[in-house]
């Protein structure tokens, strides 16, 4: 039974760390022309970057391509011994191959490059052999290589991986920032996600409409206010003009300051009692923001307007709870 010294265990992960950590500032110091021109051939492709690899490679790929796809550049993965056996038809005369090989002479990938070079695809490749065959074959070359890898028998793809897959992460956040992608853009291919929640879903979406609004006119008095408030179960109810627009708010908390005047409170209106000026939000804004003047404000609600504040909606905090917003 193998049962080695702790101190032993942490030293072999920290060579790991080391090893690793070199052979990305290896990576680093190529970054140049070839860099530039593959940025530039991307970003002006009319059509789809085809990712290929075989094994580790083709992990990475796969990687490579979801991350391009996610961050606003089209990109899907084909496997190069699939591709000679009619997915090779995936690619078309305006998309680009990516093609992925420590080595530079794996046979898959090798064996469907004079079809690329009939269809005049343009060719990006990324090795760790510079003097290659798909590093001299391809149209830009990204040399990837590494000093040594993490695995002690020189055989386990490691640092090599490593160095690819961020050269990938280089390629798809450099083209996303010169593209002006925006968190929104992000949004709208990860609708599922919590992100796209909170960056897609609108106030519309979320605040409660008409007879779920909790509102009362200037005129009604303290006992009207709170049997609304307690009917809605907002936390609180809009004061309103007659014609609807927002004249005030009256909240829990303005309740509990007003206790001390109970005897007077009864007789008061809401004229008296609500907070005048609210804070609110418009019914347009983006229900990640209501989220953020709450937890600004440290408040549990908000009042949703139009443009001349006229009360449209409500919503509170376990609106956006329920919508996965927070």
């Amino acid at each position: 039974m193998i049962n080695p010294v702790s101190n032993d265990i942490v030293k072999l992960c920290k060579r790991v760390f080391e090893v690793e950590q070199h052979g990305l500032e290896q990576l680093k110091q190529k970054i140049g022309d070839d860099f530039v021109e593959a940025i530039n051939c991307i970003a002006n492709c009319k059509g789809h970057v085809v990712v290929i690899g075989m094994g580790k490679s083709g992990h990475i790929g796969n990687k490579i391509s979801a991350t391009l796809a996610s961050t606003g550049t089209p990109a899907f993965f084909v496997h190069p011994g699939e591709a000679s056996h009619g997915d090779l038809g995936m690619i078309t005369a305006g998309d680009l191959v990516l093609a992925i090989s420590n080595s530079g002479e794996t046979e898959e990938v090798l064996a469907i490059l004079p079809l690329i070079k009939r269809m005049g695809v343009k060719l990006i490749s990324m090795t760790g052999k510079p003097h290659s065959s798909l590093a001299k074959n391809a149209d830009i070359h990204i040399d990837v290589s590494v000093s040594e890898e993490a695995c002690p028998l020189g055989l386990a793809p490691t640092a090599s991986t490593t160095a690819t897959l961020v050269m990938g992460d280089a390629l798809a956040v450099t083209l996303l920032q010169i593209r002006g992608f925006t968190k929104e853009d992000f949004a709208m291919s990860h609708p599922a996600g919590s992100l796209g929640k909170k960056l897609l879903l609108g106030i519309e979406d979320v605040m409660r409409t008409g007879d779920e609004i909790p509102q009362v006119l200037l005129t009604a008095g303290f006992s009207e206010a709170l049997v609304e408030m307690n009917q809605k179960g907002l936390g609180m109810t809009a004061v309103v003009h007659e014609n609807g627009k927002v004249a005030g708010v009256f909240t829990d908390g303005d309740l509990r300051r007003t206790l001390d005047d109970l005897y007077h409170i009864k007789e008061k209106t809401m004229a008296e009692l609500a907070t005048q000026n609210p804070i609110m939000i418009h019914q347009s804004k983006m229900a990640v923001e209501a989220a953020q003047i709450m937890e600004t404000n440290k408040i549990h609600s908000l009042l949703v307007v139009d443009d001349a504040n006229y009360l449209v909606g409500a919503l509170n905090i376990h609106d956006l709870l329920r919508a996965g917003v927070v």
